[in-house]
């Protein structure tokens, strides 16, 4: 299993008493892939994030990979994270990089110093980059500056980093926010296929419901950073989604009468 929440809560980085995400339920077996949805404030960054190892939380317990990442040491912690992809909405890309170096930053942590400084100045494998960048329509832009780049391109260059990481699950926060509905649907396109074919977990947190209903199997829906619902894409209707996104103070019942609560079972097969 590539995640197990059980009870989680997660409180603010900066400060505070008041829970980010409360109690959270959430198993995510290796493989499989699965959107985050809900309105803005929601929790699906922090949730990301929390997966990542990046947010250490309050209360409950969560292990990655069959771990505690916060029973680690810092080393072993550190190497654990290496199996985990993290895209921010927004990369953390250096405006004057070029483009092939910042793809093949991907590589750092299999490179030594002397390589890592080496490839500033002459790229190692610009070869790998530039096939990384093809596959998200920006094969043009290898030798072009950080800084030349829109937004939805900017996106599109961090997604490429992932495809030549060695991750074991993709954690991914709106890669589609600043991309047309083709770019969109080439972008999701890719991260799945890449995630099917090395058998990686993938959560990415979408705004766009239509295209995580069009193109995930597992839906979860978050509010005011609780679980909604947590059902196969078959099962979230309309008034569900209509639900989410209102500005109530009581979340809707998405069970049918009668029967239990349910989450995702372990494997499950839709």
């Amino acid at each position: 299993m590539s995640f197990k929440l059980d009870n989680l809560t997660v409180r603010h980085l900066a400060g505070g008493t008041a829970p980010v995400l409360h109690g959270l339920d959430l198993n995510v077996e290796q493989g499989e892939q699965l959107a985050l949805i809900g309105p803005s404030g929601a929790g699906k960054t922090t949730l990301l994030s929390t997966l990542a190892c990046a947010h250490r939380p309050a209360a409950g317990s969560f292990t990655v990979f069959g771990e505690d990442p916060w029973a680690l040491s810092h080393a072993a912690r550190h190497a654990l994270r290496a199996r985990l992809f993290l895209a921010p909405q927004t990369p953390p890309l250096p405006p004057r990089q070029r483009v092939v170096t910042a793809v093949l930053a991907a590589r750092l942590p299999h490179w030594s110093v002397w390589k890592a400084l080496a490839s500033l100045f002459r790229p190692a494998d610009p070869d790998a980059a530039h096939d990384a960048l093809v596959r998200f329509g920006l094969g043009d832009k290898l030798y072009a500056r950080v800084d030349r780049l829109s937004g939805g391109e900017r996106q599109r260059c961090s997604l490429a980093r992932l495809l030549l990481s060695t991750a074991d699950a993709f954690l991914v926060d709106e890669p589609i926010s600043a991309l047309d509905p083709a770019l969109a649907r080439l972008t999701l396109a890719t991260l799945q296929a890449e995630a099917a074919a090395r058998n990686a977990t993938l959560v990415c947190s979408l705004h766009q419901v239509e295209m995580a209903r069009a193109h995930f199997d597992r839906l979860v829906g978050l509010r005011d950073g609780r679980i909604v619902f947590d059902l196969p894409r078959a099962r979230v209707t309309d008034a569900m989604i209509a639900a989410l996104y209102e500005n109530e103070t009581v979340l809707p019942h998405v069970h049918p009468p009668h029967e239990p609560p349910e989450r995702i079972a372990v494997g499950a097969c839709f």
